[in-house]
């Protein structure tokens, strides 16, 4: 459709001639002789925010000039000017775990408009949306030709409900395109194909307008994208439905921190130990809420697919983004991919013509810097709890003898026999080690080196030890187009590392079972066992619920840990095993120079191939296209599915806005710690018959084979919220010793944290939750806020929030608070016996601060101040609307 722009745009609007063709663009040099201020030192990055509110500049699209000018006082004042501003990315990406319940959503939006007297075809997206299901494969079958078939049918046979809503969906909504199944990682397939760095589309009179590619994701890894100049970032799933249905994003102008590389990666090194350094440094300097932009003469010799794993992993170091400006590299890797030429020249006339370009004369003003030589990088992995916890190589071992110690406090060297085999486990085996996940998987350096070493190996004689389970889980096709162009599949699949399919599998926490003998040993013993993983993620509880210690590494590292079977060892010194003739063989004997990996991804990683997997991306294969489903307009919900179900969220909904009111008495449902993630919150992974949800699903003859996972789960409400908080590593502070999603119900007794959530609703008690620092870290998880909400919480008091989860609970009409004057969960006393009483909302201000008054279980008093995290003005509406839908909703129903 037609894309709008405002009525006072004129005066920025220019004409580009690219290959003889005249394309309109909206020009910031314009807006800067129109007397609008001075923009010429805005980092790359704020200029494509710069760029929209040109585009949009209108009292209709809530853009004003002052809006505009509020970029030139941000760099006036050195980089800071936190205006409130209405910003509309061109697109929405999503995947099917967090793109089933949005979908879910706007399905039942559909059946409250029409409750409401308006028309369901008003809830259709605005902006083109592509969903990509990337999440759904499991790895049951690993280490044999036939994994990835096997893997494939029986993820159809696990999902099929789903997979027919989501082809509902397709054909009912316009404007919204499906990817399918064992195509690859929505981020990866997004870089390869979808993404074009310069977006083109006509306005309402016909002429082709060219604007910065940008784009929402429900998915905090979005932020991929931003490798190839692309600006791009993780919401909620809720706050992507409002993206998509015209309701702009209402932000903060940005703090843009500035990360200089200097220097090129020494022999031995990789994009993914550059990458777990970055994210170490950034996460001690700070930059949740903020811009990353990278900079510095380095990234001349930075290939795009080491910027990309830097930019995948912003939400592990916090940043909103993590964004590197169009350049030479960024060209060379359009054209490489296959895109067009025509679009390939339009990208670089439109970066040079209006600011964009980094080349030797870029020098923008910065928040602040930081630096980083990349000759002083080394290898090395990072766990075995959190992506920031780097861990040089050499001291990787003594590292975990540490954490056995402080952290698991265990002993090290207990053994377990395993029944039926010839070996026994200790803490430390590596029990899986995959290589997973599109933040290496998109980089042919890091996978081209892992099949070198793989090759090494093999011709040594070397193979996997027998209780590492192995994987291969390519972000896209071209992956294994080139691995097998260069010969190097066969040599990873003599050491068990055969393809399982393409999504992403471990990352997510669709590992997959372990062998039952050896899930047996860990138990028995207690042990710590390890994951080896090339992903981005390694929270607690998230890879496996037999493994303990989870670590980061690059693809090579996790096919030289396979070979080793332990953390315990010194892989720079140590032997990691013996060769055919019984020499010792070391991890230098078998990895490759960067000449060897250079020259291997110059022969194998070709234009052709990507032309040639993308070239029927929407088809996909004879099990998708059998795939049948209704042409209803709205959905036909069965009323028997445990997979899909019509939520409660606009059912019973009046066509006003209510208010905010005062929390009054409410009691605490959990306290929780330091960096308690979305994971933790809304885990992914498997469940056990024993749990709330397992209780549930068998309640209605579901068998525990079929119960999938949370993440597969998404589309039924009532499995999420007995998940909400269900995490087997959480640890609510109510309770001593005890992990699992557990509190104390209304009789002080140890229940589940659902039926004591269930309990207190009977009886009209609002709750509350209370946390630490970096409250819901990790992935944009819209369930983690949409499952507090319907457990009854109606705040959240922490002593930090991360970004996108903050935006969810306001999203869902749940309260997030700050402490404030140095107090906390801790400094307070709390043990959960408390109620608690938030006054001032009534008559509530974006970060206004209110009073809370505590009373304890003996009866005292204690009055304390919280900064309410409401930080818009469009918040307080959505909060008296009941969230972001809600307000969305009634206005379309109010519309002719």
């Amino acid at each position: 459709m037609p894309i709008k722009v405002g009525q006072d745009t004129a005066k920025t609007r220019r004409s580009l001639s690219v290959n003889g063709k005249s394309i309109s663009y909206y020009s910031i040099p314009a807006a800067q002789e129109a007397g609008l201020g001075d923009f010429s030192k805005l980092p790359a990055a704020l200029k494509v925010v710069l760029e929209n509110m040109l585009r949009f500049e209108d009292d209709g699209f809530s853009v004003s000039v002052d809006d505009i000018k509020a970029f030139a006082e941000w760099g006036a004042k050195g980089g800071k000017n936190p205006r409130e501003i209405a910003y509309r990315p061109a697109r929405v990406l999503m995947q099917d775990f967090t793109g089933v319940p949005a979908v879910v959503d706007l399905a039942a939006m559909r059946d409250g408009i029409k409750a409401l007297g308006g028309d369901a075809q008003k809830i259709n997206p605005l902006n083109p949306v592509d969903l990509v299901i990337d999440h759904s494969v499991m790895i049951d079958e690993f280490g044999n030709p036939r994994a990835f078939q096997m893997n494939v049918d029986r993820e159809y046979e696990r999902n099929m409900e789903r997979y027919q809503f989501l082809k509902w969906g397709q054909g009912a909504f316009n404007n919204f395109r499906v990817v399918p199944p064992g195509t690859g990682i929505c981020h990866q397939v997004n870089l390869e194909y979808l993404a074009q760095t310069v977006w083109t589309d006509t306005d309402q009179d016909g002429n082709e307008v060219a604007y910065p590619d940008t784009l929402v994701g429900t998915d905090s890894h979005t932020t991929m994208v931003n490798g190839m100049a692309v600006l791009g970032w993780g919401v909620g799933g809720i706050e992507a439905e409002a993206a998509m249905l015209g309701q702009p994003i209402s932000m903060l102008i940005p703090e843009v921190v500035g990360f200089e590389l200097t220097g090129d990666l020494v022999e031995g090194t990789t994009g993914t130990d550059l990458v777990l350094k970055v994210v170490e440094m950034l996460r001690a300097k700070g930059v949740v809420g903020k811009f990353v932009e990278f900079f510095g003469e380095g990234l001349d010799r930075l290939p795009l697919a080491d910027r990309a794993t830097i930019a995948n992993m912003a939400p592990e170091y916090g940043a909103t983004c993590g964004f590197f400006p169009i350049d030479g590299e960024t060209l060379r890797y359009l054209r490489n991919t296959g895109r067009d030429e025509d679009r390939i020249a339009l990208v670089e006339a439109y970066a040079k013509e209006n600011g964009f370009w980094r080349d030797a004369d870029y020098a923008p003003i910065y928040t602040d810097t930081l630096s980083l030589d990349m000759r002083t990088i080394v290898p090395a992995i990072s766990g075995p709890k959190r992506p920031q916890d780097y861990v040089a190589l050499t001291g990787a071992k003594a590292a975990f003898t540490r954490e056995m110690a402080e952290t698991f406090k265990r002993p090290m060297g207990k053994e377990v026999a395993v029944k039926g085999e010839d070996y026994t486990l200790e803490s430390g085996k590596v029990v899986i080690a995959s290589i997973t996940s599109c933040t290496n998987t998109s980089n042919p350096y890091v996978m081209i080196g892992a099949g070198l070493v793989a090759r090494k190996a093999a011709a040594l004689g070397l193979n996997r030890q027998p209780w590492v389970k192995t994987s291969l889980a390519p972000g896209s096709q071209v992956v294994s187009a080139y691995l097998e162009a260069a010969g190097l599949q066969e040599d990873l699949d003599k050491i068990g590392f055969n393809l399982v399919g393409y999504g992403c599998t471990t990352c997510i926490g669709n590992s997959g079972p372990i062998q039952k003998e050896l899930s047996e040993a860990i138990a028995e013993g207690d042990l710590v066992a390890t994951s080896v993983l090339s992903g981005n993620r390694n929270f607690e509880g998230r890879i496996s619920p037999d493994v303990r210690a989870n670590y980061l590494a690059s693809p090579p590292l996790v096919v030289v840990y396979a070979l080793a079977g332990t953390m315990d060892i010194d892989l720079t010194s140590e032997p990691i095993g013996q060769d055919k003739d019984g020499n010792d063989v070391f991890m230098k004997d078998i990895w490759p120079t960067q000449q060897e990996v250079a020259e291997l991804v110059e022969q194998t990683v070709t234009r052709e191939a990507f032309l040639s997997k993308y070239a029927d991306v929407f088809k996909g294969d004879e099990k998708w296209q059998a795939v049948d489903t209704t042409d209803a307009e709205t959905y036909d919900w069965p009323p028997t599915s445990t997979y899909i179900q019509n939520p409660p969220y606009f059912q019973g909904m009046g066509t006003e806005p209510g208010t905010i009111s005062n929390i009054e008495d409410a009691k605490v449902l959990a306290i929780l710690g330091d960096m308690v993630t979305t994971d933790h919150i809304s885990p992914a992974g498997s469940f056990a018959t024993t749990t709330p949800a397992g209780k549930y699903l068998t309640d209605r003859q579901v068998q525990p084979r079929e119960f999938n996972s949370y993440g597969s789960r998404r589309g039924n409400h009532e499995v999420m919220m007995r998940g909400t908080f269900a995490n087997i590593r959480i640890k609510n502070e109510m309770l001593d010793a005890v992990e699992g999603g557990y509190t104390k119900g209304p009789d002080g007794e140890q229940t589940s944290i659902y039926d004591a959530s269930m309990a207190y609703q009977e009886q009209g008690t609002p709750l509350v939750v209370f946390g630490g620092e970096q409250y819901g870290a990790g992935s944009s998880r819209d369930w983690a806020a949409k499952g507090t909400a319907l457990l009854g919480v109606k705040a959240v008091i922490a002593e930090s929030f991360e970004r996108i989860h903050r935006s969810n609970l306001v999203g869902m009409g749940v309260v997030p608070f700050e402490f404030t004057g140095g107090d906390s969960r801790k400094t307070l006393g709390l043990k959960g016996d408390e109620t608690v009483s938030i006054h001032g909302l009534d008559t509530i201000q974006p970060l206004q601060e209110v009073p809370c008054t505590i009373t304890y279980g003996d009866g005292s008093e204690k009055t304390i101040t919280l900064k309410c995290r409401i930080d818009t003005a469009p918040e307080i509406e959505y909060i008296e609307n009941g969230g972001v839908l809600h307000y969305v909703l009634r206005n379309l129903a109010k519309t002719d």
